[in-house]
């Protein structure tokens, strides 16, 4: 497992790419991944730019406590998490997660458990930017519909 939270922007698909040279070949079926973006609107309004702020050493504990949990609830060989904070605009990745497993299954539903934590609970701040120079914190993230409430869990204190 390997959990990047840096500053400088990159190319989600490069860092598969990479990280998949590490792993040994032939022992996983599949390969899940997920992007986020950064989108131009949230909540109904246009959005120009974000920050995001975290805890740095916090937030890396917290997101491996959850790819470890995810590697024991499923069968996954190994996981990928790299995430933006500091400034970004509209398109840029902010967030890549890729699980490998030897079943796509698994993959999945991995790749979701990680990708809702980090969403819902993972120790990242937004503030945005409107077009009219507006700063706003945003109080909330969209929840993912499908995902069960016990889908995500809050992880042990990350200062043990």
């Amino acid at each position: 497992m390997k959990v990047v939270v840096q500053a400088e922007a990159f190319d989600p698909y490069e860092e598969v790419r990479r990280y998949e040279q590490t792993l040994e070949k032939g022992k996983h079926g599949g390969v899940v991944t997920f992007v986020g973006t950064m989108r131009d609107f949230n909540d109904g309004q246009d959005v120009v730019a974000m920050s995001l702020d975290h805890y740095p050493g916090m937030t890396e504990k917290h997101i491996e406590q959850v790819c470890a949990e995810a590697e024991q609830r499923w069968d996954v060989m190994d996981s990928l998490v790299v995430h933006r904070y500091g400034d970004m605009y509209p398109s840029e990745p902010i967030v890549l997660v890729a699980v490998w497993s030897a079943h796509r299954a698994e993959a999945f539903d991995a790749c979701r458990f990680i990708i809702n934590y980090l969403k819902e609970r993972a120790p990242f701040w937004k503030r945005e930017t409107t077009p009219a120079g507006e700063k706003r914190w945003v109080e909330h993230n969209t929840r993912d519909p499908k995902a069960e409430v016990n889908d995500v869990v809050a992880p042990a204190r990350a200062d043990n």
